[in-house]
């Protein structure tokens, strides 16, 4: 399954920090955690020990690549160890994610402090990489002994443990703001030019014309206000030349009924061969 987002016609973004899950449980789990990395361009995903062995086969493995959504390549890439200590002997500084204090004494950093230093230095050429511990308990403090640091998340004390899949993908997030940007991908697209004010207000006068004949400003003393009030509720939603024709043709309809269908051919009065009407409730 590939989500209603992927574009592979557009740049994808690779790099970043080691994603290092450690003794995973849950071949799912692995799919989603690949998922969340592939949505902010980490592809180095490095599993230590995973339950079961790695890759998996069968029903187990076709649940983690279900999961994956799209990003299979990164479990396709997936490397596969067995200790912490040999997943991150090539990395310069290690993160050990945890929602637990440890009596440590090693510096804690939010994802969003922490990943603006990672891209900063892996700019500069350095690899660093998170830690992520089992899905039951988290990482164990040998694990932990072995990371610079640890990143929490600010969450609810009262409920602090986060799915796996849900850290990496707020660790992600943070880091491809931190490298990338916080630009959004994408924005409103401008299919027609802003009404010129000739127009608004040759709109607001039909309007208002059409309104006053049929009562709609009472009492008259009220009148100026109220057509006030709806000029610059208009004015407010920064009308397009195409909104105006819009609503231009909206009230037109409502004034003068619906169109005759070019298609249908007119009925006509035998007697005085008049057009009928097909709503006889004025007569």
């Amino acid at each position: 399954m590939v989500g209603a987002g992927t574009d592979h016609t557009k740049t994808a973004y690779s790099g970043g920090p080691a994603i290092i899950l450690v003794r995973p449980q849950l071949a799912v789990n692995i799919g989603m955690c690949a998922r969340a990395m592939a949505n902010f361009g980490l592809s180095d995903l490095r599993l230590v020990a995973p339950r079961e062995g790695w890759p998996r086969t069968g029903a187990y493995r076709k649940g983690a690549y279900a999961a994956a959504a799209g990003a299979v390549h990164l479990l396709e890439s997936a490397k596969l160890y067995d200790s912490v200590r040999a997943a991150i002997e090539d990395l310069s500084f290690v993160y050990a994610s945890t929602a637990r204090g440890r009596g440590q004494m090693k510096p804690v950093h939010t994802p969003a402090q922490a990943l603006t230093v990672t891209a900063a230095r892996h700019a500069a050429g350095e690899k660093h990489g998170v830690l992520f511990g089992p899905e039951r308990t988290g990482l164990d403090n040998d694990d932990v002994a072995l990371a610079d640091a640890i990143l929490t998340f600010p969450v609810n004390p009262a409920y602090a443990s986060l799915n796996l899949a849900q850290a990496v993908l707020l660790t992600g997030y943070e880091w491809f703001r931190a490298a990338h940007g916080d630009v959004i991908p994408y924005d409103v697209e401008e299919r027609s030019p802003p009404a010129t004010r000739e127009m608004s207000m040759a709109f607001f006068d039909f309007l208002e014309s059409e309104l006053d004949k049929r009562g709609f400003f009472r009492p008259e003393t009220k009148k100026p206000v109220m057509a006030r009030n709806l000029r610059n509720m208009f004015h407010r939603m920064g009308l397009t030349e195409q909104d105006v024709r819009t609503l231009w043709g909206m009230v037109v309809r409502l004034v003068e009924g619906p169109r005759r269908d070019p298609k249908k051919p007119e009925r006509r009065n035998k007697l005085s061969d008049t057009p009928l009407q097909d709503d006889l409730s004025d007569q």
